[in-house]
């Protein structure tokens, strides 16, 4: 397996921390390089309107930028580059997406909710049945 590009998506949950770590191990085996995605969630806002909405969008724009910056953070001090990205969508739906760019997804199988749907999130587990890159799943502890 060649892996050139690693999409390692975050929500600023702790969980992310141990995804990044191991997205850090394969990409000094494979020289592959470390993109780092926070997904605006776009249901999350469904009924805020006018200012509000405004209000919300940049709060969690704003969290977005602190997420994947905590993880470029892991990666430099490391000495892996990573490149940062925050976009707005459904998280799942959105990683699926993008994962036609990327040959790797590194990611935590809880998030910030910790609820889990059986034994895994209900974004990871989506991300597993649909990508169209491999998918590298990290328990959370």
């Amino acid at each position: 397996m060649t892996v050139k590009k690693i999409l390692v998506p975050t929500d600023g949950s702790t969980f992310t921390k141990n995804a990044v770590e191991s997205a850090i191990e394969v990409s000094k085996l494979t020289g592959a390089s470390v993109t780092a995605v926070y997904v605006v969630d776009a249901t999350s806002m469904s009924t805020a309107r006018g200012d509000m909405f405004e209000s919300v969008t940049e709060i969690l724009n704003e969290e977005g930028r602190e997420a994947v910056a905590a993880v470029k953070a892991q990666c430099d001090a490391a000495g892996i580059p990573c490149e940062t990205m925050v976009v707005g969508g459904r998280p799942a739906d959105t990683i699926v997406e993008m994962s036609k760019d990327y040959d790797l997804i590194v990611m935590s199988t809880l998030g910030k909710t910790g609820v889990k749907k059986y034994l895994i999130g209900s974004v990871a587990e989506k991300v597993i049945r649909m990508a169209e890159c491999k998918v590298l799943t990290i328990r959370a502890q």
